[in-house]
């Protein structure tokens, strides 16, 4: 929110509250208050091809004499090679550092700092990223420079070195964090330590890496044509298509494959038995992960299967998970769940719950019987119209600005699902019944095969978690 807007909020709100207090009837009871659905309008967004296969989305906002550029791209860490684990993530983090055929780095920053301007760059699992901020009428300067580092970065031999150093230090420091501990040998169980959605750099992976990998690694996924390109501000359509093809127009196209990822073995199966999953740490707090590998973000049960996961424990103060596990059984100090859609590969379901030693063997008994009470019963009418109205609510968030408006419609084409996608799940939401969601749960939810992640104290467990399955002693790797 802006600061102008802001202002005039505090304002409504000081008016609204000084006429409440000037009349005589009472104010209702807020629980029995009805409000008419709240409706909203997207702005019309345009999509325009330049000739180089270059996507452009456009969608203008004269608020404030700013303009944000954001770009996706076809790349990931999922398509590195499994000896150099880690280039990836290298390669987006020395774009941005290591220069262009034009400007070294340092040049690079201080012609950003002089235009007040930022531009980020970086590649995750399954994507990459980079965004450019700055005022209108630095346009021009700033649209150059971020062009050269996308078509041309130079990957200054410093940087290099600089950045492989500190992805060095941060992987020795990786066992400070039991969080990120429990994130990734998750990840490992459910995917495959080997395979590339489950798979984590290493010192020996990443020690293996040359500026030369990260020079072939750009070359093979960067492209026009392999570029999804949002811009929203203060422009003018034509002007600011004729700056694009300027900056963008005689970089030229090329085919970029994808490789193919393998397949991933299934973990909630029919022939899938429940794994348990011991790491020793000393700690005062378990660490709890439980899930199993789940549906693709397409699939037509997805809308269901996020409403069934938001009443379980993912809407954290209305949900089962927080009310029973937290509140009244006090067993942990956080918990809740999540359904991660797949794109590239499948989607993640999980449970997670931070809890103290003596606790975990409770925690996780009661949690699996929640997973086994959404199979078995139908939710209540007021638990169903509850999760509606908090994902109808927060379904008018995601067109709260333009960024978000032109980010969605981004991802949407990215991940190749159909431009109403949003529209389609909120209408499918809103005819969701309590039998919908119990034929979801029964489908796909699996408390018998699912994958259990303990990192802890175990001999501070009131009970041996070997009563939920066989139990697996992990260790942690050194160097990774």
């Amino acid at each position: 929110m802006t600061a102008a807007k802001s202002l005039l909020f505090a304002l409504a709100l000081v008016l609204n509250v000084s006429s409440g207090f000037a009349q005589t009837a009472p104010l209702g009871d807020p629980r029995t208050m009805k409000f008419e659905p709240v409706t909203i309008t997207v702005p019309e967004v345009e999509r325009v091809v330049l000739e180089n296969g270059m996507i452009v989305y456009l969608l203008p906002d004269r608020e404030l004499p700013l303009v944000s550029v954001s770009a996706m791209i076809r790349t990931g860490s999922i398509y590195e090679p499994a000896d150099k684990v880690g280039l990836a993530g290298l390669t987006g983090i020395v774009m941005r550092t290591g220069g262009t055929a034009r400007l070294a780095g340092d040049q690079v920053d201080e012609a950003l700092e002089f235009l007040a301007a930022n531009i980020s760059m970086g590649i995750g699992a399954e994507s990459g990223a980079a965004s450019l901020d700055l005022l209108k009428k630095d346009l021009p300067q700033g649209l150059a420079i971020f062009a050269d580092m996308l078509r041309a970065p130079a990957f200054e031999s410093a940087k290099v070195e600089q950045a492989k150093r500190q992805a060095l230090e941060a992987i020795r420091r990786r066992p400070d964090s039991p969080g990120g501990i429990a994130a990734r040998e998750f990840r490992k169980l459910l995917f495959g330590a080997d395979h590339p959605l489950g798979r984590e750099s290493t010192t020996d992976t990443v020690s293996r890496i040359t500026r030369d990998d990260l020079v072939a690694f750009h070359r093979q996924f960067f492209a026009p044509n392999s570029l999804i390109l949002g811009v929203t501000g203060d422009f003018e359509k034509p002007a600011m298509l004729d700056a694009l093809r300027k900056a963008f127009g005689d970089w030229q196209p090329q085919p970029v494959a994808l490789p193919a990822l393998p397949p991933v073995a299934a973990s909630a199966g029919p022939d899938a038995t429940r794994s348990v999953n011991v790491l020793r740490r000393d700690l005062s707090q378990t660490h709890l992960r439980i899930g199993h590998l789940s549906v693709k973000e397409d699939d037509p049960d997805y809308f269901a299967l996020a409403l069934l996961e938001d009443i379980l424990g993912g809407n954290s103060f209305t949900s089962r998970l927080f009310r029973d596990v937290r509140s009244r059984q006090g067993l942990a100090y956080s918990v809740g769940s999540r359904i991660a859609p797949g794109n590239a590969g499948p989607g993640v379901f999980m449970m997670q719950a931070l809890t103290k030693g003596p606790s975990t063997y409770q925690a996780l008994s009661s949690m699996l019987d929640h997973m086994e009470r959404l199979r078995q019963e139908p939710v209540s009418p007021e638990e169903l119209q509850l999760a509606k109205d908090a994902f109808l609510n927060s379904f008018v968030f995601s067109f709260a600005d333009a960024g978000l408006i032109v980010g969605r419609l981004m991802g949407l084409e990215y991940h190749g699902l159909p431009k109403d996608f949003l529209q389609r799940f909120r209408d499918s939401v809103v005819r969701l019944t309590k039998e919908d969601l119990l034929r979801v749960a029964r489908l796909h939810l699996h408390p018998d095969r699912v994958i259990i992640l303990a990192i802890g104290k175990d001999n501070d467990f009131e009970k041996p978690l070997s009563t939920f399955g066989r139990i697996t002693v992990l260790t942690l790797k050194p160097g990774g």
